[in-house]
């Protein structure tokens, strides 16, 4: 068979990494391949295509507003986090172990950029993650239960190896809301993991949520378990202003 012609089957096949990965050694003059070594050459550029396009994909159903990662995560700014906790965090055991992370402090310390960091590095890691703040997700879960679709958004909601819900306690929870939540966290809990930013530190949860028996339930699905980090200082925002910091930049919260 002419290599034309097993360009355009593997084309067809949607061999994409192959098809690539053929012409390109076509064009090389590398005639000397053993066949076992071209076919090896061959496959491992389709897998690799093929692990690229789910990553891509992973990604954009994240919804990341950030693009953030862990390599550029600035541990110069003075803001009480460590080092050696957030690097335990990066091998992504703690999503294996279905375990969470709280991060709590002020705006503009870097409460959507860490967890989005996080996100993505459990994405590059073959893990399914999904960013929304939590008024959104009221609101989305609001939405669902008026027309009925309120079940298969639980449900995709509960597919994600991490869940991260920002801004949580901005607003007094409503009755609904408090028991939308839980429903929420019911799903995953033992199972997945879910990352928390709030501006209110955790003791002050109980009071925010508002009712008791509710607030005992959420706090115990997301609190004994989880990565805690309690940021403290000057805003990035306000140190860096328009030059930005080297990594992290003035979008953070």
């Amino acid at each position: 068979m002419i290599p034309e012609q097993t360009i355009e089957k593997l084309a067809a096949l949607k061999l994409r990494g192959m098809t690539s990965a053929l012409e390109q050694w076509r064009k090389s003059g590398m005639k000397d391949l053993d066949p076992m070594d071209l076919l090896g050459l061959l496959v491992d550029a389709e897998w690799t295509a093929r692990e690229n396009r789910r990553l891509t994909q992973r990604l954009r159903d994240a919804r990341f507003p950030v693009a953030a990662t862990v390599e550029a995560i600035d541990y110069q700014h003075s803001r009480g986090l460590s080092k050696q906790k957030l690097l335990e965090l990066m091998s992504s055991r703690w999503i294996h172990a279905h375990q969470n992370v709280i991060i709590t402090g002020k705006t503009g310390l870097g409460k959507t950029y860490l967890p989005c960091a996080l996100g993505n590095k459990a994405c590059r890691d073959g893990y399914r993650a999904f960013y929304t703040r939590a008024p959104n997700l009221f609101s989305a879960l609001y939405r669902a239960r008026a027309d009925g679709t309120f079940p298969r958004v639980l449900q995709r909601l509960s597919r994600a190896h991490v869940l991260i819900i920002d801004d949580f306690g901005t607003a007094p929870l409503e009755a609904q809301e408090r028991r939308d939540l839980r429903e929420v966290l019911e799903d995953r809990y033992g199972l997945s993991s879910t990352v928390i930013t709030s501006q209110l530190e955790v003791k002050h949860w109980h009071s925010f949520i508002g009712d008791e028996t509710l607030a005992d339930a959420i706090c115990d699905r997301l609190v004994h378990n989880a990565h805690t980090f309690k940021l403290d200082g000057e805003s990035m925002r306000k140190k860096y202003g328009l030059r930005g910091p080297k990594s992290e930049n003035e979008e953070e919260k």
